[in-house]
């Protein structure tokens, strides 16, 4: 006359990011490399740098560059200002804003999708994707870190 053990439900183990749009691309950010996002801020344009260097803006009393990130790869982006974000990144003597297409928010992927082949990955995007999770969509995994020690990325003097 006992009742039955409850079911165990199977959980997968997931993986948790920061979706975006990068170039007309689906992208995604590990959570631990984005210490901030913000509204496109206004700033101030600086002489003699790559046109994708939007400017410098002041950030709680601190200068925050303003990269455009579709542009550095090459891209122009066609989104309003008002759904451009700016990733910041601040870690490793890098404190940097990196303008993005679209904020998707927090994306969860069971970590069963995860894959290293990449199909139809641009070139110029190549070096900085370790991956992808796919589901619905693919969407590509973007490292930050490679992004940050890219020589093309660090020399922005023209």
């Amino acid at each position: 006359m006992a009742a039955g053990l409850p079911s165990q439900e199977v959980v997968a183990e997931t993986w948790s990011g920061i979706g975006f749009r990068l170039a007309g691309q689906p992208m995604i950010a590990s959570l631990g490399e984005i210490s901030e996002i913000l509204h496109e801020p206004r700033y101030t344009a600086l002489p003699r740098v790559k046109p994708w260097v939007r400017g410098v803006a002041n950030v709680r009393g601190r200068l925050l560059p303003i990269i455009d990130l579709s542009q550095f790869f090459g891209a122009t982006s066609s989104a309003p200002r008002k759904q451009r974000r700016v990733l910041v990144l601040d870690r490793d003597e890098i404190f940097v804003g990196l303008l993005v297409d679209e904020l998707f928010g927090m994306q969860h992927f069971p970590v069963s999708s995860f894959t290293t082949s990449v199909p139809d990955l641009p070139q110029q995007f190549r070096p900085f994707v370790v991956g992808a999770y796919t589901g619905e969509q693919v969407s590509m995994i973007f490292n930050f870190r490679a992004l940050a020690r890219d020589q093309a990325f660090l020399d922005v003097a023209v």
